[in-house]
């Protein structure tokens, strides 16, 4: 469900599922991390380039399929440490261990984890007729793949909180408003090809020495917001009210008053 093409010193990773908006499976999750690991032992490699297949980018968490197999999410969030890296945190801050430019090219829906695996590409390529969202909060969830490492350097705290929070899509232009785009176009392979050939134009040491430079001046406290997110997600699996929240979610609260959530516990 992951296709990897190299050609040229290019990288192409698409997400293939398009059937379901490239919506991602635990298999996915465990191929992008073998997709990474390749790219980052090929040394002929000059560029990445992460898209959908289809007409979206992805749809974020399956959350149907994952939540069926309760293995596959102890599998996600396992780690050895709290600061380490699970599973889903390395398909979003593993392409910043890549030493070359890693573009996300967004037609479509780019919602929740695609979003999030959008936020760990160097540079994100938007058609203007696509739709982002964080959407983790709408199934009683937090963001939990480390898109909280790189939002600090993305947008202001109060917007970063009420995007996560208010969990509704926003068109292309309120992203680009936020900061989250890099480039807005009504072509994004011309635009990401365009990109390319100005980026292959330099020398891999130089591009390899600027990503570092830039990625320690914008270098939050990596390792307690891992712990933070990872915390927080088992947390709120455990909770009654995220059970209440999948239900609403999934529609079964239509038709009665409003769910009632249980008073807030201490964080």
């Amino acid at each position: 469900m992951i296709k990897l093409e190299k050609q040229n010193g290019i990288a192409t990773v698409t997400l293939s599922r398009a059937k379901k908006q490239n919506a991602l499976s635990f298999e996915m999750f465990v191929e992008l991390n073998k997709a990474i690991k390749n790219i980052k032992r090929d040394r002929s490699i000059r560029a990445v380039v992460i898209k959908g297949d289809g007409e979206h980018f992805c749809a974020g968490l399956d959350i149907s399929a994952v939540m069926a197999a309760p293995l596959n999410i102890i599998k996600l969030l396992l780690k050895w440490l709290p600061g380490n890296q699970n599973l889903a945190q390395k398909v979003v801050l593993g392409w910043q261990s890549l030493s070359v430019p890693v573009i996300a090219q967004i037609d479509g829906n780019c919602l929740g984890g695609g979003l999030q695996i959008a936020l760990g590409a160097d540079y994100r390529v938007v058609h203007i007729d696509a739709k982002l969202a964080i959407m983790e909060a709408r199934w009683g969830l937090c963001p939990d793949m480390g898109a909280n490492v790189m939002m600090s350097g993305l947008v202001k705290r109060d917007q970063a909180l009420w995007l996560a929070s208010h969990a509704n899509p926003i068109t292309a232009q309120q992203a680009n408003e936020l900061g989250l785009v890099t480039k807005l176009t009504d072509d994004t392979h011309q635009a990401t090809q365009n990109m390319l050939d100005t980026l292959l134009e330099r020398s891999p040491d130089t591009l390899a020495a600027i990503k570092r430079i830039t990625q320690l001046s914008y270098k939050p406290n990596q390792r307690k917001i891992l712990a933070k997110e990872t915390f927080s997600q088992i947390r709120l699996l455990l909770n009654p009210n995220t059970k209440k929240a999948i239900a609403k979610a999934k529609g079964k609260g239509k038709g009665k008053a409003n769910i009632t959530y249980a008073n807030t516990k201490h964080w």
